[in-house]
């Protein structure tokens, strides 16, 4: 005779910069547990592992269903998020209120750091001999976490850099001069490059992209401009907040008051100086007298109604992939990854990777996807984007 398997109960929480299917990932995972035998009381921490270590938890069994779908449309951290990097008394404090409350179920939705804390909790957790299992469920809108073909939460961020640039595009045109927006993405430049979606005429804007990936040269930059300003008679321009000089210095970090976060990130995010200090280079060098700059900044995350369908239904099945493969007791702690398959049909598979091949350090655009000059994307970016973004409405015009 068989015996039954102990239910378990899970924590969940939330961790990093919210997007706008974070809580596809949130709902995807606890409507799977609510269906599993193997699961019992389903508890969200608020604000990450802080919440766990206050105990401030929501009985997510408890909430309607409709309540959770309605959640799982809306943009941002429904449980609240967090900046913190354990330390090991952190983790052994953790493993008191996880044991107390017979949690043997860890899910943590988040980036890079996010990985990184799931990873630290689990090392110690082994050292411990603590029987609990973590895994970590992907979100970032840079694009930027090893081991995935794509994160969840890039699709609808890269949607709204698409749909911004077109409005921009078409402001330029009215106006004229040089317009600057300067984008989201520390490391890797997927998302910045995602504005050259908003090209739907051979003059369409942007007319320069500059990534991390490649170094950054005031000279070149002011050369470009002058080149589309001589071409098209105004310019467009997309900049990564982490372009980085010769030496591989980021030049927002050099210009920035140095606030970091928990994990040693210099903020560059929520200032607009980077794209004020490209703007004063080029009226100094060119004498344009119409150069504007805007740092999307923070609306890049959290934007209501222009998620992609594609990313909120991949979101929604990471977080349901998670539950499945810790309950099914045939692999360990883990990271949900994305796959894509290689078919002429998009589709993709979501596997277990081992945490510490996606913690902590970041991928960056492949070569393939930048042009030789460094300031534009390839034929490659857009194919590789397009399906993660989806359907892009059409511009009328009349010059």
């Amino acid at each position: 005779m068989k015996t039954k398997k102990k239910k378990l109960n899970m924590v969940i929480a939330q961790s990093g910069g919210p997007s706008m299917v974070i809580n596809q990932s949130l709902v995807g995972a606890v409507m799977t547990a609510r269906k599993s035998y193997q699961v019992g009381e389903i508890l969200g921490a608020c604000h990450g592992i802080d919440g766990i270590l206050s105990e401030t938890f929501i009985d997510l069994r408890k909430v309607s269903v409709k309540s959770l779908e309605l959640v799982a449309e809306t943009p941002s951290s429904a449980l609240g998020s967090v900046r913190r990097k354990p330390t090991e008394e952190d983790c052994l404090k953790i493993f008191d209120v996880l044991l107390r409350r017979d949690i043997g179920y860890f899910f943590y939705i988040g980036g890079n750091d996010t990985a990184e804390t799931v990873h630290i909790v689990n090392t110690v957790a082994k050292k411990n001999k603590v029987n609990i299992k973590c895994f970590h469920i992907p979100k970032t809108i840079d694009n930027d976490l090893r081991q995935n073909d794509h994160t969840p939460g890039f699709g609808s961020a890269a949607r709204f850099v698409a749909l911004a640039f077109m409005g921009d595009n078409l402001d330029n045109l009215a106006l004229g001069g040089v317009k600057i927006n300067i984008i989201m993405g520390r490391h890797a430049g997927f998302l910045t490059a995602a504005s050259a979606l908003a090209r739907q005429r051979p003059d369409d804007g942007p007319h320069l992209i500059y990534l991390p990936e490649r170094p950054f040269s005031m000279d070149r930059f002011a050369d470009d401009v002058k080149g589309m300003m001589e071409k098209h008679g105004r310019c467009v321009v997309a900049v990564s907040e982490g372009i980085c000089n010769e030496s591989g210095t980021s030049i927002a970090a050099q210009i920035s008051d140095g606030e970091k976060d928990a994990h040693g990130n210099v903020q560059l995010s929520g200032t607009g100086a980077l794209g004020d200090l490209l703007s004063r280079e080029l009226k100094a060098r060119l004498n344009i007298k119409r150069v504007r700059a805007d740092t999307f900044g923070y609306l890049q995350r959290s934007f209501p109604t222009v998620a992609s369908r594609t990313d909120a239904e991949e979101a929604f099945s990471a977080g349901e992939a998670a539950v499945v493969h810790a309950v099914s007791g045939e692999v360990g702690s883990s990271s949900i990854a994305i796959v894509r398959r290689e078919s002429k049909k998009y589709a993709v598979d979501y596997t277990c990777v081992p945490l510490r091949s996606v913690a902590k350090d970041t991928r960056h655009m492949p070569a393939a996807y930048i042009n030789k000059a460094g300031n534009d994307v390839t034929a490659a970016f857009i194919r590789y984007v397009t399906p993660l973004v989806g359907d892009l409405p059409v511009m009328g015009r009349l010059m």
